[in-house]
This record gives structure tokens, C-alpha cells and sequence, in this order.
């Protein structure tokens, strides 16, 4: 097999040692190109191929999320990830959107965990590659590529179906597969809601896999803090000379979706203005690209996703009414982690066979470990902490174990402040319980036991309270009452 080439990354950080020491980290599997600021870090975009940028995000003049942003802006296909201090976290979280940041790294960071999360990125840039080029093969291949073109197909369509939203038979999430699975094959249009790295694209990806539109294209468009202009182009297409930089004819999204599917990520982040185009595309079934005469006609499914409540939106005119009912033909709701307790250990699981992640312990000198595991009390730690960032959040707890880790047993000292700090202040089982007898299942329900029986307490036995602290429904609080063996209280 030939030998790949290594990509290219680029490292921007204001301060000259770490930027160094990074460097120094990633040459020996990537190309790496550095810049002290932000400024210098585009002007450095704009004249190399970057596929990969890394970039601190305290610095001064632009910050990590605005460089980030205009990164973007200019080079969508880029991957992009951020290196944060733990008093930024919540800033980062609530710029992961904005920016489309991939992944975030926290200080201080360790070689081996940085270098593992890097080789993911660069794993995620082929694919998107990849599907980009199944995408041009299948349209224009002669027929005898068209054979070769469905094989790799087959395998992405194996890696896309309702089997990785990794769930427990009591999950929460199976609701919602179970009726994904129902309006699949319907050309029903999809609102998938639900916060930030819970899964929404995965949801999006499974239901037009198991559609009549599998053979077809599955195409991903995230629409947050994107100018109307760039999105109007990237959506549309644009003839060659329609605006200052279009030096060739560029063939839209919608186009490049056509026989399959478009997915609309954070479609409530759109402008009122590109509401109306976007609305005329979907009730005319064709699009006009820039500076074009002549609309082009479409046959495209279109999934949209968003974070934000729509319907509040709706109703204060910031989203438009028509274009909701338009795109809300059948709504998914994807609940946070934190609503999925039972879960986190299967998608711990999950991770571990990933070949990023299990595969990468036995590229590490001295690590030989083919089966790690978490201890008790680190699983607890994951049952209980509240997952801001959902599963990406939890991704990078588990890269930063296996990377610090060197033993078969991860304990809960390999986690970041924020979820081993709580685990130390954390309530100690109850009286009789022996951790070392009890089965996983067992052990977890023990963990939002405590956790329910604390805040029951805190709010006098009031569910509704008690529902909103845990950030869980009120049927949701029911149910894991009932099934805890709890009983009534005030509501």
C-alpha cells in the first residue's frame, strides 16, 4: 500500500516556547507550520494548504474562536480544533458552533494525548475527503468505476446506520431511533434539536441510510455564523465572475445533494434574509446560483438540526413561521448526556474499539494495553458529571485517560479538573453497598440514586425543582424514580 503523506498543520499560539514545543510534538508525524498571532496565522492560510489548525485561544489582539471563525469563513474544509485554558471552557463550549471547532484541547495538555487527537483530526479530514469524492465518482464515473464506487459506499453506509447512536435498552434515545427508523423511508423533512455534541448528525446520517436515498449523496452544511454571502455560495453555487474571488463555476450543495440528502446543522443561526432564499429553493425545488440566469432544478431530502428553540424563535419573529413548517415536517429531539446515564458506559465501550483510541495505546512506546477499562470510582465520576459538551466532552475525557494512563485500569486522577474535582468531593456510597460486588448496571444506578435522594432533599421531595436542577423532564424524573424504587413526593 502506498504510503500517505503526511498533512499539514498549522500551530498558532502568542507564546514562542509553547509554540515550539508543539511543534516539536507533531513534526514527526506532520507537517507543521507555526505563527505567533492570529494575523499571521491567516496570512499563512492564505498562501499554504493547511488541512489542520491548531490555535491557542488566550491571545492578543484576535482570539482562538474569532481566528477560528474566519478560518471557516475562508477554509470550511479545514479541521479545527483550540487549546483553552480550564477557566475557558464554558466559553469554548458556547463557541464550538460559532467557530465549527472540532475538537478542544485543555492546558495543560500531554504530548501523547495532543498527538492522539491530532491523528483523529487527520482521520476525519480524509473522510471528508473521501465522501466528497464518492460524491463527484458516482455522478460522472464511467460505468466501470461504478462497482467500486457502491463498495465504498457500502462501508460508509455501515458506519453510518442507527447502531452508532450507542444506547442501553433503557436509553432514552431509543424512542427516538425507533421513530427515526418509522419516518426513514418517508419524504418527510426532519428538525433535529438538541444542545451541542449530542449526536445530531449521527441521527441525521442514520435516517437517510436506511431511506430510499442511500445510494445517493449525504451532504453537510453547517450553517452557524456563516455570512449570507459565503452560505448563499456554498448552498446555491456561483458562476465564475459573480463576485470578487469567484474565478471558476462552483457547483452548490444543493446540486451536489441532488437524488440524496441535505443536512442543515444550526439552521436556527440563519439570517431572517436568508430565510426567504432558502425558503423559495425548498417550495420551488430549484436553486439560482450567483450570478446566474437560470435556476437549476433539485430533488434533495433536507435534515436541518439546531440547538436553539425554534418555536421561541418563531414566535418573536426571529425564525420565519413558513420555513419552519417547511423544515419541521416530523422534530427529534436528542437528549444531553446528561439525561443518558445509563449510556455513558457503552459509549466508553464504544470509544475504546475505536482504532483512533484503543489502536492508538499500542502506538505509544510502552504502552501494550489491547483492553482498558475504567475504574469504579472513575465511572462514577462520568455517571455524575453533568457533560456541558455532551459526547464530545466525554470523547476528550476518555483520549486524555488513554493517553495519561498506563495500565490496564484507568482511575478517575487521569480525568481534567472539572470531572475528577467533583468526583473527589462526590457523596461515598451508601452504607452496605459493596462496589466490588455489584454489576456496572448496578453501580450506576446507585450513582443517580444518590444523586436523585441528594436533590429530593435539597428541594424538599418538589419533582419539579428536583427535574429542572438534574436538567431532566418531568417524565423523565418519573421514570427513574419508579424504576430507583422511589417513592412520592410534593409536586
Amino acid at each position: 500500500m502506498k504510503p500517505r503523506m503526511p498533512l499539514t498543520v498549522l500551530v498558532v499560539d502568542d507564546e514562542l516556547r509553547s509554540l515550539e514545543t508543539l511543534r516539536r510534538t507533531l513534526e514527526e508525524d506532520f507537517t507543521v507550520l507555526t505563527a505567533p498571532s492570529a494575523e499571521e496565522g491567516e496570512a499563512v492560510m492564505g498562501r499554504e494548504f493547511v488541512h489542520i489548525v491548531l490555535s491557542d485561544q488566550r491571545m492578543p489582539g484576535i482570539q482562538g474562536v474569532e481566528f477560528l471563525r474566519r478560518v471557516r469563513a475562508q477554509w470550511p474544509d479545514t479541521v479545527r480544533l483550540i487549546l483553552s485554558g480550564y477557566t475557558d471552557a464554558e466559553d469554548i463550549i458556547s463557541g464550538i458552533n460559532e467557530a465549527g471547532i472540532w475538537q478542544y484541547l485543555l492546558k495543560p495538555w500531554h504530548p501523547d494525548q495532543l498527538l492522539l487527537t491530532l491523528k483523529s483530526a487527520a482521520e476525519l479530514w480524509r473522510l471528508q475527503q473521501e465522501n466528497q469524492r464518492l460524491s463527484l465518482e458516482l455522478r460522472d464515473s464511467p460505468e466501470q468505476l461504478v462497482k467500486q464506487v457502491a463498495s465504498r459506499r457500502g462501508k460508509v453506509r455501515a458506519r453510518s446506520g442507527f447502531d452508532r447512536l450507542t444506547r442501553a435498552a433503557d436509553s432514552p434515545l431509543n424512542g427516538i431511533c425507533e421513530l427515526a427508523q418509522r419516518i426513514a423511508g418517508h419524504e418527510l423533512s426532519v428538525l433535529v434539536t438538541g444542545e451541542s455534541g449530542t449526536g445530531k448528525e449521527l441521527l441525521a446520517r442514520a435516517i437517510h441510510y436506511a431511506s430510499e436515498r442511500a445510494e445517493r449523496p449525504f451532504v453537510v452544511e453547517n450553517c452557524g455564523a456563516m455570512p449570507d454571502t459565503l452560505l448563499e455560495g456554498e448552498l446555491f453555487g456561483h458562476k465564475r465572475g459573480a463576485f470578487t474571488g469567484a474565478h471558476e463555476d462552483r457547483i452548490g450543495l444543493f446540486q451536489q445533494a441532488d437524488g440524496g440528502t441535505l443536512f442543515l446543522d444550526e439552521i436556527g443561526d440563519t439570517s431572517p434574509a436568508f430565510q426567504v432564499k432558502l425558503l423559495r429553493a425548498l417550495q420551488e425545488g430549484e436553486v439560482r446560483p450567483v450570478g446566474s440566469p437560470r435556476p437549476v432544478a433539485v430533488d434533495v431530502r433536507i435534515i436541518a438540526a439546531t440547538n436553539r428553540d425554534l418555536e421561541a424563535d418563531v414566535a418573536s419573529g426571529r425564525f420565519r413561521q413558513d420555513l419552519y413548517y417547511r423544515i419541521a415536517g416530523i422534530t427529534l429531539h436528542m437528549p444531553p448526556l446528561r439525561e443518558r446515564p445509563q449510556d455513558i458506559a457503552l459509549i466508553v465501550g464504544a470509544m475504546f474499539k475505536e482504532s483512533a483510541l484503543a489502536g492508538s495505546r499500542s502506538e505509544i512506546p510502552g504502552r501494550q494495553s489491547p483492553a482498558p477499562k475504567f475504574s469504579d470510582e472513575a465511572m462514577q465520576a462520568l455517571v455524575a458529571h453533568r457533560w456541558p459538551g455532551n459526547v464530545r466532552e466525554l470523547q476528550n475525557e476518555v483520549l486524555r485517560a488513554l493517553a495519561l494512563g498506563d495500565g490496564d485500569l484507568l482511575d478517575v486522577s487521569l480525568f481534567s479538573p472539572r470531572v475528577g474535582r467533583k468526583a473527589a468531593s462526590g457523596t461515598p456510597p451508601a452504607a452496605g453497598f459493596d462496589p466490588a460486588g455489584a454489576t456496572l448496571k448496578e453501580l450506576l444506578d446507585q450513582v443517580e440514586a444518590q444523586v436523585i435522594d441528594a436533590a429530593l432533599r435539597r428541594h424538599r421531595g418538589n419533582k419539579t425543582r428536583v427535574a429542572e436542577e438534574l436538567g431532566l423532564t418531568r417524565v423523565g424524573l418519573r421514570m427513574k424514580l419508579a424504576r430507583l424504587g422511589f417513592g412520592g413526593g410534593e409536586e
